[in-house]
């Protein structure tokens, strides 16, 4: 149905169309009866799948990467789809309209998006509210992560302090957090990855994590940095006891494009495939034995069993929803159970880091 359906949904602008469907996934989310029915239709429910990461358990490996529900009004709807998990934001301290429109781009012949939204949502005190919501009414089934950016009026000297205003108000509500520093559509976000900006963030995220209840803090980091970047990165990361990495965030390259399209902003979907997997053969390769969620590129059940075999705990997506549709997830850890059963394999044998 979808395929029939697409090439109508890509005559019409992007974000218009990310509005309209998002409008139907919150319609959903509030309607149970709709949520039984998708349930129904798009969950693979093994306990083969079931797997442990950072203190957590999901139902399966494959979750929604932050950016697509960015105000967190559908989380009961992705998990009625068959995430594992679900990954909201970004969230700023203060709320934000983004970048001017238009602001987001389709390139079919690559199966990939531009996009250059900078950080468009409600700001977190409107995504708190919504979670204390639905932890209270028991409509967060899957474990729930929250993407916390910073704030485009906030300087860079006083980044620290905003990713606290955010922690502070959402730590009640999630299940883990991830720290980006990575987006390139934040005028000098990613300067957060350099040594001494990151050393001061994560310092002051560790001190006020130290005094909460125990929650996983995550860093989502960029497919563009060096193998030397990345590994300053993953030693601070240590140094601070986060639970893990996110491995990656967009890119800036246009490497390797088929379409001709002279947009700035983040490239995600295939062509972030085997830069995204190369990042991931780093990390996992430093021995440091932090769990890595690999993000980038992954549109197929092999693309999801290659990275679990690289050793990443977990995969999340984005861009092939777009372009596969809703039975995408149901497709992905289909396949993967199969792909364990031909091979007398299981998750356990596959994931090198927990």
């Amino acid at each position: 149905m979808y395929t029939r359906l697409k090439p109508l949904l890509f005559k019409s602008d992007p974000e218009r169309i990310h509005e309209h469907a998002m409008h139907m996934l919150s319609w959903a989310a509030e309607h149970p009866g709709a949520l039984r029915l998708l349930g129904a239709v798009c969950t693979v429910r093994d306990p083969r799948l079931t797997t442990h990461a950072f203190g957590l358990t999901f139902p399966n490996p494959v979750g929604l990467a932050a950016g697509f529900d960015k105000n967190a009004v559908a989380v009961p709807t992705w998990a009625a789809l068959g995430f594992g998990f679900v990954e909201v934001g970004s969230v700023t301290a203060h709320a934000q309209p983004g970048n001017p429109k238009p602001r987001l781009f389709r390139l079919p012949e690559d199966e990939a998006i531009i996009n250059r939204l900078g950080f468009n949502n409600e700001g977190v005190e409107a995504v708190a509210a919504r979670l204390s919501a639905l932890r209270e009414t028991g409509q967060v089934r899957v474990p729930l992560g929250v993407n916390i950016g910073k704030s485009k009026v906030t300087p860079l000297k006083n980044a620290p302090q905003d990713y606290l205003v955010s922690l502070r108000r959402l730590w009640p509500h999630a299940d883990y957090f991830v720290i980006n520093v990575s987006s390139p559509n934040t005028p000098g976000l990613r300067a957060l990855q350099e040594r001494g900006r990151l050393q001061e963030l994560l310092s002051a995220v560790a001190e006020f994590a130290a005094y909460q209840p125990p929650k996983p803090v995550l860093l989502k980091v960029a497919p563009d940095l060096s193998d030397a970047a990345l590994a300053e990165v993953a030693e601070l990361a240590v140094t601070h006891k986060l639970a893990g990495l996110v491995a990656t965030n967009t890119t800036v390259s246009r490497e390797g494009l088929k379409t001709s399209l002279n947009e700035t902003g983040g490239l995600s979907g295939r062509p972030l495939r085997a830069r995204s997997l190369g990042v991931l053969h780093f990390l996992t390769g430093l021995g440091t034995g932090l769990p890595i969620v690999s993000v980038g590129g992954i549109a197929t059940s092999d693309d999801v069993f290659e990275r679990l075999c690289a050793g990443a705990c977990l995969v999340q997506l984005y861009t092939s929803l777009v372009y596969e549709g809703p039975l995408l997830i149901k497709k992905l850890n289909g396949g993967l159970l199969e792909r364990l059963e031909r091979d007398g394999l299981s998750l356990q044998n596959l994931t090198a880091v927990r």
